[in-house]
């Protein structure tokens, strides 16, 4: 499955953050999902601070490879820790169904990438975090996040970046640049397949895909999107049946019971149940 990502020209790729919505997302057509570390987290109720456990982790990339093998990024944020750590991370991770893994080079206790306040690590803790990814890899691709830009500067990023790919990341991910001539800047000087973050309410201004696309990216994520538009409807059907004690005018805002069942397969457990009645 990561050759899709090597293969593929451009991938708009939204973030999912739980089996249902990784089926969603490939029965509307997408090519790719992102497991998205801020999604994911606040779906447990926590903020993505790097609290969450390896196993926690893997256990939601096991749960969505139950149902879908679509190709898959994981954000494992940092690593869950140096090196070493690093090395069991991608085999963990890989092995669970992972195809493309995520590592970023922000101490701990790392921030969301577009927050103030965030802190890197020395370039040469990273480039060892990237080594011992590559060593422990199979197939699945690594990519390198590069955080430092509201750190210490865009020109840092891209020396950062250049020796992240040196040092064998298959992607570079620019996170939290401000403008589109700063992403137009980083694809000139960064000779490797780029990640573009598309996230709301951060630091980068709303940019499309295909604007992407045109100043040199090959990856665009959407990673809390699809969770902050449900979490809005969620809270707004619950106030309406708090307040109105029915569910009467939501009727037209829902997904069908038919929609629902398309979506997990219902009618394939249903004739399999009732083929195995028959062998009774």
């Amino acid at each position: 499955m990561s050759e899709v990502f090597r293969k593929e020209k451009f991938l708009i790729i939204p973030g999912v953050f739980n089996p249902f919505t990784a089926l969603l997302a490939e029965k509307v057509g997408f090519r790719a999902i992102y497991l998205s570390g801020g999604a994911l987290t606040s779906s447990l109720g926590l903020p993505d601070i790097g609290i969450i456990s390896l196993e926690e982790l893997a256990n939601e990339v096991r749960k969505i490879r139950e149902v879908t093998q679509i190709p898959m990024i994981v954000d494992a944020d940092t690593g869950f820790g140096e090196a070493i750590n690093v090395y069991r991370t991608v085999r963990v991770l890989e092995k669970a169904g992972a195809n493309a893994i995520q590592i970023e080079d922000q101490k701990m206790p790392k921030k969301c990438g577009h927050l103030d306040g965030k802190e890197v690590v020395e370039r040469s803790v990273m480039v060892s975090k990237i080594k011992a990814a590559l060593e422990a890899r199979k197939d699945a691709l690594i990519i390198a996040r590069v955080d430092s830009n509201d750190v210490f500067g865009l020109e840092d990023a891209i020396e950062r970046a250049k020796e992240y790919v040196e040092a064998g990341a298959d992607i570079i991910f620019p996170e939290a640049l401000h403008s589109k001539e700063e992403f137009a800047k980083f694809a000139k000087e960064v000779k490797a397949p780029l990640l573009a973050n598309m996230t709301e309410f951060g630091k980068t201004p709303l940019i499309t895909a295909k604007e992407f696309e045109e100043l040199g990216y090959k990856y665009v994520i959407f990673p809390v999107t699809i969770f902050r538009v449900a979490a809005k409807a969620m809270k707004e059907a619950l106030e309406v049946l708090l307040n109105e004690g029915t569910q009467k005018s939501l009727i037209d805002k829902m997904m069908t019971r038919k929609e629902q069942y398309e979506i997990i397969n219902y009618d394939f457990y249903d004739k399999l149940d009732k083929k195995l009645a028959k062998l009774l």
